[in-house]
This record gives structure tokens, sequence and C-alpha cells, in this order.
């Protein structure tokens, strides 16, 4: 396609290749997905639910060990090193940092304790003038963290706010986050998403956003791809998705209920990136 002709490797901090998933040695998730993220953009990765978004985000950032998952074939480049299968410790460790779907914050830790967690794998570095850096982004968090609560009497989108946060605390190269507008009001996904924007061209963080807001994701992201049954379907542009009469029917609210699957499509090309 187009993204593979125009770039070279260097200009990607990462690139999935056929990459297969098994979970409990039996169940195939992922069919041979291969995938790039651009430098300093961000990529949007959209589909329905069950396509496997989730799973290419934890075989990324190493969580796959902790849910007898595993990548059984192909290879994950992070800055031209494959980290396929290392323990996302270490995975943090080299720069990648994954915002869980549902947050995951430490209910119980406050705010502040939450965001210094963040910053684990970190040595020789100013505390105070990290979490500063953080407020910069969210100053919302900043009027909270003087009540000194827990985390988890926090609103929704304070809570988003602060798994974005506390991503920010392990200085990552690459953020991968998981639905970050699930159970967010309107508003306030528009404010999410306009910090994480913000947070891409102000600080050069790459970003890899899987999202079911297409909307939102297309509008923040410069690059998609769409995934269906394990596989990436269709990439391009988000402006080319954005404008792609089958991704409007079925992302963009577009079109009726009588197609279900882009199996039954014939006026897309396929992409066939796996084996």
């Amino acid at each position: 396609m187009a993204q593979a002709a125009q770039k070279t490797s260097t200009d990607y901090i990462l690139s999935v290749n056929n990459i297969e998933v098994v979970y409990s040695e039996v169940i195939l998730v992922l069919r041979g997905l291969s995938l790039n993220v651009e430098r300093g953009k961000i990529t949007a990765l959209l589909g329905a639910n069950g396509a496997g978004k989730s799973t290419t985000l934890k075989a990324i950032s190493g969580l796959l060990n902790t849910e007898d998952g595993e990548v059984s074939r192909g290879s994950i480049n992070f800055e031209g090193q494959n980290i396929a299968g290392t323990s996302p410790d270490k995975v943090v460790r080299k720069g990648v940092f994954q915002v869980m779907e549902g947050r995951g914050i430490v209910q119980d830790m406050t705010l502040l304790e939450n965001l210094k967690l963040g910053a684990f794998t970190r040595k020789n570095f100013n505390m105070n003038e990290e979490i500063e850096k953080v407020f910069h982004f969210f100053p919302r968090l900043k009027e909270r963290s003087i009540t000194g609560g827990a985390a988890g009497y926090l609103s929704g989108g304070e809570q988003q706010m602060l798994a974005i946060g506390r991503a920010l605390m392990a200085k990552p190269k690459l953020i991968l986050m998981d639905e970050p507008s699930m159970g967010l009001s309107p508003l306030l996904v528009k404010e999410v998403f306009g910090i994480i924007k913000r947070m891409n061209e102000e600080l050069g963080i790459s970003i890899l956003l899987v999202e079911q807001n297409a909307n939102m994701a297309l509008n923040a992201a410069d690059f998609g791809y769409i995934m269906e049954n394990g596989k990436i379907v269709l990439d391009g542009t988000a402006e080319e998705l954005k404008n792609n009469e089958d991704v409007k029917e079925f992302y963009l609210g577009g079109g009726g209920d009588e197609r279900k699957s882009f199996k039954d499509i014939k006026s897309f090309k396929r992409r066939k990136r796996w084996l």
C-alpha cells in the first residue's frame, strides 16, 4: 500500500510483522497481523468487538504472558529490536507503556501515588518536576491532588486522565491506548482526545490507539488500520479512511444495517499482510 511504498523501516518506531497469537496453546486470535506505527505520529486501530485489537496491544506490551497467551509466529520490532515475548517490565524500560482498557489505576492509592507508580522503571530524575509536567496537560488532576483522597473516588474522566498521566511518568517513546473514551460523556471524550493530540504534538510521543469511537480516533490519528477476525483488512491515512464509503457505513454512522461483515464487500481492496 501507499504507506509501505513511501516509508522506510527507520520511519517506524514499531513494526508488527505477520504475528500469530495463541491463547492456552489452542485458541488462535491473531492470524498473521502486520502494522506499522510511524515515529511521532498517532496510529488508530479500529474494528468490532472481538476483532483482536486489545490482544494486539497486549502482544506488543508483553501482557500476553500474564494471560496464558503467546506470540507463536512473526516479530514485533520496536526501534529495530524484536520484543515479542519480552516481559512487561522490560518492555516499559525500553520505552513502551500501555494504558489499559478500564484505566487500571490502583483504587486505594492516592492520585499522586498512582503517578509515582508510573515512574517505577526510571532512575535519577526529579519526581516533582515530572509530576508538574503531567499537570501541564491535566490541570484538573492538580486540583484533585490537593485533597489527597483515594483515586477510586475520582470521576471516570479523571481516572482516565490519571491513567494517561501515569503513562507519561514513565517517559515513554510509544504509548498504547486501549479504549480511552470508554464510559465517558461526549464532552469528556472530546477533552481527553484533545489532550492526547496535544501530548503527541508537544512531546513527540508516538501513539497506537485502539478505540470504538471511530470518528474521534480518525480525527486525532494520522494513519489507521481496520481489523476483522484477527487480520488487517484495510488501511490508509486517516483522511482516506474517513472518506471510504464502507468505513463510513460500518464505523462512522452511515448506511443501513444490511451489511454485517467486511468479507461481504467487494468494493475495497483487502490487505494480504498475513502468510
